[in-house]
């Protein structure tokens, strides 16, 4: 048999509704994207993670032309080669201050970052607990870890706890690290941090926190909603989101950070954050401590428009942050949904299966620091009636 036939066969059964397809973007006005086939109109971008706006912020902009001018476009090389350049270790430095943590560990993607913490905390002889709904990039590192997985359902911390309780009991020192996210991108919800950090405390257990979509927005000063919580070994960061650049990070003490630096091959293996990333991210991160209001105006905008969907007939979203989801359920109807929004001049992705549980098909609205007024109302006609 071809080794073509296997995959020919997968994508001859997969569902018209379950295909999907890239399409390309460029920047069009204020919030704005425009699809590059001829003759597309801009849409309002109520899709993407740009929280802040700060993605074509002129401050981010000018730091990342000067570090390519200055350093070239890319590394060249792992950190432990000849890729390591100063704006590496002035933002590890300062997210490190930020965060209240030891060490800091840059990676490309957020996606490395997430295999390289499962593998410092976990091995074949770890029993992981984790949400039923975490990112992928940690499912695959758990499997990478050859460490035993059991699932709790999503956010909640008893069942959780029951299984920590099981754990002790069955196997006294066995090794235990849990992971959850403290903002679930699909979802829009978060667990209550504090009482899952004190969980992992009372039974020995390590906490890896993805704080990937909440760093930037949730938390004092947006530094998320594991800051402060001893119970947090490991937290999981990007630049992709809030930060409006791109890259990734670890944050927690100084041991794993050393652990990572001699045996992690994510960190190892890969060619350093591109320089004009790094220096992207720095600035953002002087810019969500210069305006700590963009954050908390955002979260009030999200309310408003969680009240006003809610009162409109359709399913409140879930959650706190500026993830909101609209569930609509089936497939087809999400997808309707999404060309039924740019028709109107909206950008909002249909999220389906695998990506969510199946049945659980929705719209995934954004919202951002620079979205202009009015957008509210035109969302509202949009969408018409449940």
């Amino acid at each position: 048999m071809s080794w073509r036939a296997p995959l020919a066969d997968d994508l001859e059964q997969l569902p018209a509704d379950r295909r999907r397809q890239p399409r390309s973007w460029q920047p069009a006005g204020s919030a704005g994207l425009q699809s590059t086939a001829p003759g597309s109109p801009p849409l309002l971008d109520l899709a993407s993670n740009d929280y802040l706006g700060l993605a074509a912020h002129p401050a981010l902009v000018e730091a990342a032309s000067q570090a390519m001018h200055r350093e070239g476009v890319g590394a060249g090389a792992s950190r432990l080669v000849s890729g390591g350049r100063s704006v590496h270790e002035q933002l590890e430095t300062a997210l490190a201050a930020w965060l209240g943590r030891e060490r800091v560990m840059l990676f490309p993607s957020g996606f490395q970052a997430n295999l390289a913490a499962v593998q410092a905390l976990a091995d074949r002889h770890t029993l992981v607990l984790a949400d039923r709904l975490m990112h992928h990039s940690l499912l695959v590192g758990i499997r990478a870890s050859g460490a035993r997985l059991q699932r709790f359902a999503h956010n909640q911390l008893d069942a959780l706890e029951q299984r920590l309780l099981q754990a002790r009991r069955d196997q006294p020192q066995r090794r235990l690290l849990v992971i959850s996210e403290s903002l679930f991108s699909m979802e829009g919800t978060s667990p209550d941090p504090a009482r899952l950090s004190a969980l992992c405390q009372r039974y020995n257990a390590a906490l890896l926190l993805d704080e990937a979509h909440a760093l930037g927005v949730l938390g004092p000063g947006g530094r998320g909603l594991g800051y402060g919580l001893a119970g947090v070994s490991l937290i999981s960061g990007t630049f992709g989101k809030a930060f409006g650049s791109g890259g990734a990070f670890l944050a927690g003490e100084a041991l794993v950070g050393e652990w990572l630096l001699q045996h992690s091959g994510p960190y190892r293996y890969t060619t350093a954050l591109a320089p004009p990333l790094a220096a992207a991210a720095l600035a953002a991160l002087t810019q969500i401590n210069k305006h700590p209001e963009r954050a908390s105006q955002l979260l009030e905008r999200a309310e408003r428009w969680r009240n006003r969907l809610e009162a409109a007939g359709w399913p409140r979203p879930s959650g706190q942050g500026p993830i909101l989801p609209l569930l609509v359920g089936d497939n087809q109807r999400a997808l309707a949904l999404q060309q039924q929004l740019e028709q109107a001049g909206l950008l909002s992705v249909a999220i389906r299966p695998p990506t969510v549980p199946a049945g659980t098909a929705r719209l995934r609205l954004v919202l951002r620091h620079d979205l202009p007024p009015g957008s509210l109302a035109l969302l509202i006609s949009a969408l018409g009636s449940p």
